[in-house]
């Protein structure tokens, strides 16, 4: 005959056992936390980043936006609306073109966000009371930075002449301002959106896959393979780098043709052009990832990296929120992001047809941003051989 065992004995040993095992597994996800450096600084960094850029960085009523004056004539009221806008807080006039060409080269290359013309004999037509018009031309390709700006403009302008005892007071205003928005002159959103999409979706397929290459490697035990094989560095990265050169060269096309189709977004620049520039955005971000891909040491790691470098990223470029707005720290940083650089190439080209010697500082931007990353990334990889 069995004995007969109680019950109750085993299954208080069971219950008693849960929590001291719950703690112990509880230590040690604290402890491979503590070990996982990357996550640890992630888990610190993206809040803080997050919190900083928003609080700091991120303007919705952009300020010091860049402005050209073009002043036909010397006196002293072209020089009282120069010192008025100069005091407004949202213009910051960076430029004094003497002719109409240069000021359209200037806005065509983005190096300014508004024009403003004051004619010839404007001052002694003014004095007449002839009321006449002062011509102000404003890049709308971004409408939230130009709406605000030109909202504001006629009432400071006006006011800035209100002393000005010389000029007979006709009950109304002195002159006229005549606005001219160009490149996107009805203020629609998707021209701004849609193409600077191309540059956000590429940046983050780019970053991602390149960025999981080398980890996915040593995670399924093939790098073994591929270090026996008589192969250098930079000859691995650049058969790892070339097939995602040819799908982010498809996504881009995909992307773009959506955008003329359904969007009705205007091609008016050289594709070709267009093709070129992107194809060294691509392979700039794709050195970046490939950066990642080797500081990782699992494709968790290489995955936090690249949303860490995907967030000032489409925070700081001008993708969400007017470059020009932010203060000067943020658009240093921003400087240093291959897609603020594409956004402007993009939408440059797509919406007001420049050309390459339109675009060359942000060309060589993109070159540099990507030979450094190269380097970086060939000599990380050769570390690793190491």
């Amino acid at each position: 005959m069995s004995p007969i065992i109680p019950t109750g004995g085993p299954r208080r040993r069971r219950d008693g056992g849960f929590w001291r095992k719950t703690w112990a597994m509880l230590v040690k996800e604290f402890i491979q936390l503590r070990r996982d450096r990357v996550s640890f600084v992630m888990i610190i960094m993206i809040p803080l980043m997050q919190l900083l850029l928003f609080g700091y960085a991120i303007n919705t009523t952009p300020r010091n936006l860049p402005t050209a004056v073009l002043l036909q004539e010397r006196s002293d009221v072209g020089r009282s609306i120069l010192a008025a806008l100069n005091n407004t807080g949202y213009f910051k006039v960076t430029a004094l073109p003497s002719t109409e060409e240069e000021l359209d080269r200037l806005l065509a290359s983005g190096k300014i966000l508004f024009g403003v013309e004051i004619p010839a004999n404007f001052e002694r037509s003014l004095r007449r009371g002839e009321r006449p018009a002062m011509l102000v031309v404003a890049d709308a390709t971004d409408p939230v930075a130009s709406s605000s700006a030109l909202g504001t403009l006629n009432r400071v302008v006006q006011t800035a002449l209100a002393h000005d005892h010389a000029i007979p007071d006709a009950g109304g205003p002195a002159f006229e301002i005549r606005t001219h928005a160009r490149y996107n002159p009805a203020g629609k959103t998707e021209l701004n959106i849609v193409p600077g999409l191309v540059g956000t979706i590429l940046t983050m397929t780019m970053l991602i896959f390149t960025a999981l290459s080398v980890t996915r490697e040593i995670e399924r035990g093939t790098m073994e393979s591929l270090l026996a094989m008589p192969i250098t560095p930079i000859e691995i990265m650049l058969g790892k780098i070339f097939p995602y050169v040819v799908v982010g060269f498809v996504q881009a096309s995909m992307i773009i043709c959506i955008g003329i189709f359904l969007f009705n977004v205007p091609v008016l620049g050289s594709l070709l052009v267009l093709a070129a520039l992107s194809t060294l955005f691509i392979a700039a971000n794709l050195s970046i990832g490939y950066t990642f891909s080797t500081v990782a040491q699992n494709q968790l790691q290489a995955m936090q990296m690249s949303l860490m470098f995907f967030l000032p990223n489409i925070l700081l470029s001008g993708f969400m929120f007017p470059f020009a707005g932010m203060p000067v720290w943020a658009q240093w940083i921003g400087e240093m992001l291959p897609l603020t650089h594409y956004l402007r190439i993009v939408r440059s080209i797509m919406l007001k047809g420049a050309s390459v010697s339109d675009l060359h500082y942000d060309a060589a931007a993109l070159a540099g941003l990507m030979l450094v990353a190269m380097t970086i990334a060939v000599t990380r990889f050769r570390r690793t051989l190491d």
